[in-house]
C-alpha cells in the first residue's frame, strides 16, 4: 500500500504539491504562533528594584483579602492607604527607618546658557552659543516621580556627578536613555502636587530603568506630599511583624517580595495577558483556516480522481482499498508537509516577534522561550488535518459503484452525500441558536472578544459545508448579466460555473472563510468603537473637558482650585476610582468608578439612567449598572472602597449597561482617597464661553495643565489607526488571507491542469487562445465572487448579532461595514484566482489541440 501511494504522488505531483504547500504553509503559521504563544505563560523572573537593597520594606497592604464560604479570595486594591504616623513612630523604636513617598515631579529644562521664553501652555527655549541643546521649542513638561533623597539608597541610587540635596530648591534626577540629557547645574521648573517652583540640579544618578526619579531633600518631600507610602525599617523582619501585630493593616516584604513595592510590579504579566490573547487568537484562527483550506483541497484532488477510482473498482478493486490508498497518500502528503512546515516555523517565530515588537503588540523584553511541545503540536497538527480530510473526501468515493463513478465524471452531479446534509444544518443551526440564546440571556455577553471572534466560526463551517449547493444558484445569480451580453464568454462562464460545482466550490470556499472573518472582525471592532463613541458623545455634555493625560496621575491641585473659581461656568471635579463588591459569596468584583459630586453630575453630563434618579447620589448611596446582581432602587450592598475600607451603600440609580463603559458613581467621600483626575466644565446658561475659555487656558498655561474641548477630548480617546488592537486583527486577517492564496492558487492549478482537453475542445472548435483565457479567468473571478457573496452573507448575519445586543444594551449605533478592507481582500483575491488559472491554461495551450484532445489524465 504504501509503495502504491508512493508511485501516485509521483505521478500526479501537480496535485500533492499545492496540497503539501497549503499544509506546510498553516503547520509552519501554526508552529510559529505556538511558539511565540508558548513564550507568554510566563513573565520574566524579576528581582526587587526600588528596595532591592533594603532589608524590610513596611507598607499598607496593597490587597483586599476576604474571606467567603470557599477559601479567601482577594483583589489589588485601587488606592491603598499610607503608613500611619503612630505606626512610624513605633517601628523608629526598632532601628534605623527611611521614610518613603512618591508623588508626580513633572520637570522642564528652564535655563542651562538660555533666554527663557512662555507661550501657551508649553515651555518655548531660546538657545544661544554652544550650550544650545534639548529641549526643542515647544517641548512639554517630562513626566517624572518625586521622591526623598534619603531612599535613592534602597535601590541603590548612586551618585554619578555632584552632591546630595541640602536645600529645598535643590534636586538630584536621575539621567540616561530614557530621561532627557540633564545635568548638574541645570535649572529646571518641577511641577508637583505643592505647586510649581524652580529647582537646581546639584547632583545626578544613573537611570535604573523602572523609572525617571527626581529626589528631593527628606523635609522638602514630606512637604510636598505628607503622607508615608512606605518605610525601609533595618530591623529583623520577625521583630517588626511582631512589634505592628496580626491586624495592623500593614504588608512586612522581605526578600522577593519585596518587588511589590516596585513601581507597578505586576507590569510584565499584565503586558503579556494581550498577547497571550492575540497570539492564541491568531493560532486558533489559523488551525481553523488551514483546516478548512487543506480539506477543501483534498476533496477537490479526490473529486478529480474519480474516474480513476472507477476504473479500479473495475479492475476489481475493494472499496476498502481505494480509502487506504487515498489515506496513504494523505499521511505521506501529511507527514512530509508537517515536518517541513515544523522546520519553517521554527525558524520564522523570531521574526514574528521581533515584528510584535516593533508593531508595539508586545513588550520591548519578548522574546522566545526553549519550549519545543508547539513544534510537536503543529506536526502530529498537521497530519491529523490531512488524514481527517482524506477520509472525509473519500468516503463516498469507495462507495461508489463502478460505472456510476465513470458516469459522475464528466458533470458534477449529486455533490452532497445525506452526512454532509446533516452536519451542514446541525452547524448551522448552532450557529444561529447559540447567539439568538445569548441575545435572550446574555447580550452583553456578545460583545466580548473571544465571542466576536470564535462566534462566526460555526456559520463558516455551516457555509462551506453547503458550498456545493450554494454556489450553483449564486454563481447563476452573478453571471446573469454576463451571459445576456454579446458573445459566448458570459454564457460559457455560467454554464462552466454551474456544471463544474465542486471546482467552483473549492475555489469559493477559502475566499469565503477570508470574507467572513475579515468583514465580522474588522466590522465588529469597528462597530462596537463607534458605539462607544456614540454613548461618550451622549454621556459628556460639558464644553470642555481636563485630564491630566497619564493614567493614575491627579490635576495640580492649582488647576483644580482656579478652575472652580472661574466665572460663568459649571465645573464638575472627579476621581478614579473602584469598587468591589462579592458576588454570592464566592467571587470578589471590582467595578471601575468615579466619584463625583452629585449637584454638578446631572449639568456636565447625561448618563443612561433607566431607574432611580443621580440627584438622589450622596455619601450613603451608589449608582450601578445592570450588570450588578443587584439593581433595585432602594436596596443596600456592600462594597469594599478602593482604600479597602468596607461599607453598606443604598442603590439611588442603575444605568444601562451599554458597551461596558458605564461604571459605578459615587461621592468624594467614598473615593478611597483618590485625587482629582478630569474636570468637566460647562459653559453656564448666559455665560461668556470666550472667557471660560480664556480663563481655563491661562490656568493651565500657569500649572502646566492642557485644557481641551469636548471634540479635541473625544478625537483624542478615540481609536486611532495604531491601536494594539486593529494592528492584532490586520496581523490575524494577513495569516488568514495568505492561507486562502494558497489554496485557491493550488485549487485553480489543479483544476486548469485537469481540463487541458476540454481547452483543446474549444480551441478545435475556433476559439482564440486569448479568448480561452478571458474564458478562463473570468470563470475564476465568479467562482471568487460566489465566496464573497456567500462569505458576505455570514458576515452581515453576525454584524446584526451584534448590533442587536447592542440594542437589546440600550445603545444606538450603526453598523460598520468595512468596505475598504472588503474590497481589498476580494480584488486580491480576484487577482491572484485570475492569475493562477490563467498561467498553467496558457502553459497548456501551447500544445497542439489535436494533441490535447487525445491526451489522456
Amino acid at each position: 500500500m504504501l509503495m502504491l501511494a508512493l508511485r501516485g504522488v509521483r505521478t500526479r505531483w501537480v496535485t500533492f504539491i499545492g496540497s503539501f504547500v497549503a499544509l506546510a504553509l498553516g503547520v509552519g503559521l501554526i508552529a510559529a504562533t505556538g511558539l511565540a504563544l508558548a513564550a507568554t505563560f510566563d513573565a520574566p523572573e524579576r528581582g526587587p528594584e526600588r528596595f532591592a537593597a533594603a532589608p524590610v520594606v513596611v507598607r499598607a497592604a496593597d490587597h483586599l483579602r476576604v474571606d467567603t464560604p470557599t477559601g479567601t479570595r482577594s483583589k489589588p486594591l485601587d488606592h491603598p492607604g499610607p503608613v500611619g504616623p503612630r505606626i512610624a513612630d513605633r517601628l523608629a523604636a526598632l532601628g534605623r527607618t527611611v521614610e518613603d513617598r512618591t508623588f508626580p515631579a513633572d520637570v522642564t529644562l528652564t535655563r542651562t546658557g538660555t533666554d527663557l521664553m512662555v507661550t501657551g501652555t508649553d515651555l518655548t527655549v531660546t538657545r544661544t552659543g554652544a550650550d544650545a541643546r534639548k529641549p526643542r521649542p515647544g517641548q512639554s513638561a517630562e513626566p517624572r516621580v518625586g521622591h526623598p533623597w534619603a531612599v535613592a539608597a534602597a535601590a541603590p541610587y548612586r551618585l554619578t556627578s555632584g552632591r546630595a540635596p541640602a536645600a529645598p530648591g535643590e534636586v538630584v534626577v536621575t539621567t540616561g536613555p530614557g530621561g532627557a540629557p540633564l545635568r548638574t547645574g541645570d535649572r529646571l521648573l518641577v511641577r508637583t502636587p505643592a505647586g510649581n517652583a524652580p529647582r537646581t540640579v546639584v547632583g545626578t544618578v544613573g537611570a535604573r530603568g523602572f523609572e525617571d526619579a527626581v529626589f528631593f531633600t527628606d523635609a522638602e518631600a514630606a512637604r510636598i506630599s505628607p503622607g508615608i507610602d512606605a518605610l525601609v525599617v533595618h530591623a529583623d523582619a520577625a521583630v517588626v511583624r511582631e512589634a505592628l501585630g496580626p491586624d495592623s493593616g500593614m504588608d512586612v516584604l522581605t526578600g522577593h517580595d519585596r518587588r511589590r513595592a516596585d513601581p507597578d510590579p505586576d507590569r510584565d504579566a499584565r503586558a503579556l495577558v494581550s498577547v497571550n490573547a492575540l497570539l492564541g487568537t491568531a493560532a486558533g484562527i489559523t488551525l481553523f483556516v488551514s483546516a478548512a483550506v487543506v480539506a477543501s483541497t483534498f476533496s477537490f484532488a479526490v473529486a478529480g480522481r474519480r474516474r480513476e477510482f472507477g476504473l479500479l473498482r473495475t479492475a476489481g478493486a475493494t472499496p476498502g482499498q481505494i480509502r487506504r490508498t487515498v489515506c496513504a497518500e494523505a499521511v505521506l502528503v501529511g507527514v512530509l508537509a508537517s515536518a517541513a512546515g515544523a522546520w519553517l516555523g521554527a525558524r520564522s517565530a523570531p521574526a514574528l516577534v521581533g515584528r510584535m515588537t516593533e508593531a508595539g503588540l508586545a513588550p520591548p523584553w519578548f522574546a522566545l522561550g526553549d519550549a519545543s511541545w508547539p513544534l510537536h503540536t503543529a506536526f502530529w497538527a498537521g497530519v491529523f488535518v490531512a488524514t481527517a480530510a482524506a477520509l472525509v473526501s473519500c468516503h463516498r468515493a469507495g462507495r461508489t459503484a463502478p460505472t456510476e463513478a465513470l458516469r459522475e465524471a464528466a458533470v458534477d452531479s449529486r455533490v452532497m452525500p445525506a452526512s454532509r446534509w446533516a452536519a451542514a444544518v446541525l452547524i448551522l443551526l448552532a450557529g444561529l441558536g447559540l447567539p439568538a440564546l445569548a441575545l435572550a440571556v446574555d447580550p452583553g455577553d456578545l460583545l466580548g472578544r473571544k465571542s466576536y471572534i470564535t462566534r462566526p466560526m460555526l456559520l463558516i463551517v455551516g457555509c462551506a459545508l453547503l458550498a456545493p449547493v450554494l454556489v450553483r444558484p449564486v454563481g447563476r445569480l452573478l453571471t446573469w448579466l454576463p451571459a445576456r451580453l454579446p458573445g459566448a464568454t458570459g454564457v460559457l462562464v455560467r454554464e462552466n460555473t454551474a456544471a463544474g460545482v465542486r471546482r467552483t466550490a473549492a475555489v469559493a470556499a477559502p475566499v469565503l472563510i477570508t470574507v467572513a472573518l475579515a468583514a465580522t472582525l474588522t466590522g465588529t471592532v469597528a462597530t462596537l468603537e463607534e458605539a462607544r463613541a456614540t454613548e461618550a458623545r451622549t454621556a459628556v455634555t460639558a464644553d470642555f473637558v481636563v485630564t491630566s493625560g497619564q493614567e493614575g496621575r491627579p490635576l495640580p491641585p492649582a488647576f483644580v482650585e482656579r478652575a472652580r473659581a472661574v466665572e460663568g461656568a459649571v465645573v464638575g471635579v472627579s476621581r478614579s476610582t473602584a469598587v468591589t463588591v462579592l458576588e454570592e459569596d464566592t467571587a470578589l468584583v471590582t467595578s471601575e468608578a468615579r466619584a463625583v459630586d452629585p449637584a454638578r453630575l446631572a449639568a456636565v453630563s447625561e448618563l443612561p439612567v433607566t431607574a432611580g434618579r443621580l440627584a438622589d447620589l450622596d455619601d450613603g448611596t451608589i449608582v450601578v449598572n445592570e450588570e450588578w446582581l443587584t439593581t433595585r432602587i432602594g436596596d443596600r450592598v456592600t462594597v469594599w472602597l478602593g482604600d479597602g475600607r468596607r461599607t453598606s451603600l443604598r442603590i439611588a440609580a442603575v444605568l444601562a449597561t451599554g458597551t461596558g463603559d458605564n461604571g459605578v458613581y459615587v461621592t468624594r467621600h467614598n473615593a478611597g482617597g483618590a485625587g482629582v483626575d478630569r474636570i468637566d466644565v460647562k459653559v453656564a446658561e448666559g455665560g461668556d464661553r470666550r472667557a471660560v475659555a480664556a480663563a481655563l487656558h491661562s490656568a493651565g498655561a500657569a500649572t502646566g495643565t492642557r485644557v481641551t474641548t469636548r471634540a479635541e477630548w473625544l478625537a483624542a480617546n478615540g481609536p486611532g489607526p495604531n491601536d494594539p488592537t486593529r494592528t492584532g486583527l490586520r496581523m490575524i486577517l494577513g495569516i488568514a488571507l495568505l492561507c486562502t492564496a494558497t489554496a485557491l492558487a493550488n485549487t485553480l492549478v489543479m483544476a486548469t491542469s485537469g481540463r487541458v482537453r476540454d481547452l483543446a475542445v474549444l480551441r478545435l472548435a475556433g476559439a482564440t487562445v486569448p479568448q480561452i483565457l478571458r474564458l478562463v479567468a473570468a470563470e475564476a473571478v465568479a467562482a471568487v465572487g460566489v465566496g464573497a457573496v456567500l462569505g458576505g452573507v455570514v458576515a452581515a448575519v453576525n454584524l446584526l448579532v451584534v448590533w442587536g445586543a447592542l440594542v437589546l444594551l440600550g445603545v444606538t449605533s450603526a453598523v460598520v461595514v468595512p468596505w475598504g478592507t472588503l474590497g481589498l481582500v476580494v480584488a486580491a483575491a480576484a487577482l491572484l484566482a485570475a492569475v493562477s488559472a490563467v498561467l498553467p491554461a496558457s502553459l497548456a495551450l501551447r500544445t497542439r489541440p489535436v494533441e490535447l484532445a487525445g491526451a489522456r489524465e
